[in-house]
């Protein structure tokens, strides 16, 4: 049973738009897309490659800010932030796991964990303190002082993890958590993202694998061409909700 039972927006876009310029071509990579995203809840963003995922990946993480349109992140609109300001913000609010993990290959597992402790100011008893914790929490309690580069593909996506809970963010972005896994290997990361969702934390999955999405996700945002084609809810069994859901979200103004 999850502790959140009335949930509430944490994520809001409101006709998003990010273009690029290529040469003399625009590149519409997310355009006038408009969701929302509750606390608590498992949410996958699908589509192939090419769809925007990424695009909407740093849009949600606070690693980019739109061409146009507004986001809100617990309430506040981010959309016009410094990029020093964006940093405090998803230092505090996002934890970030990545598919190819980007740990730092000079730093032991135990450190790589404690990064994102030191760029907000903890105390270095207190990120050692908290590291130790977090790599018990992931099975980890024996390679806290391997690097990166002596550990399995596994074990670094729960280094990962660990590192993605380091300042107990309210929101962890994963983006293919099991693309450069085993079967085997990636059902137990899925099984931590599970769990951290059980017990509160929202979960927002980019992902280009449907079944990951149908597993897993209580909400799947369907992205083609930059656009929301669609939106999917797990309600006793899954449905198709976008239209409505759609129309609702455009109304935002």
């Amino acid at each position: 049973m999850k502790k959140i039972v009335d949930k509430k927006p944490i994520i809001k876009l409101k006709s998003v738009c990010k273009y690029y310029r290529m040469g003399t071509n625009i590149v519409k990579a997310v355009d006038n897309a408009s969701l929302e995203i509750k606390e608590g809840e498992f949410v996958a963003i699908m589509g192939p490659s090419g769809s925007g995922k990424s695009t909407m990946m740093n849009l949600i993480g606070s690693l980019d800010v739109p061409t146009r349109g507004k986001i809100f992140l617990d309430g506040q609109d981010i959309s016009t932030l410094s990029e020093s300001d964006l940093a405090q913000i998803r230092g505090k609010k996002i934890g970030f796991i990545f598919q190819s993990f980007n740990l730092i290959n000079n730093l032991t597992a135990k450190e790589n964990v404690m990064v994102p402790m030191m760029f907000q100011g903890h105390a270095p008893a207190e990120r050692d303190f908290r590291a130790t914790h977090l790599m018990n929490l992931v099975d980890l309690k024996d390679r806290m002082n391997h690097s990166p580069n002596e550990l399995s593909g596994g074990q670094q996506q729960r280094v990962a993890i660990a590192r993605s809970l380091a300042n107990s963010p309210e929101v962890i972005l994963a983006d293919e958590p099991t693309g450069n896994l085993d079967t085997k290997t990636g059902a137990t990361v899925m099984d931590f993202l599970k769990d951290l969702n059980e017990k509160g934390k929202t979960i927002i999955m980019v992902t280009h694998d449907p079944d990951l999405a149908k597993n897993h996700a209580e909400v799947v945002f369907w992205l083609k061409d930059g656009k929301i084609e669609k939106v999917t809810r797990k309600k006793n069994g899954w449905g198709e909700v976008g239209k409505d859901r759609l129309k609702k979200l455009k109304r935002y103004k």
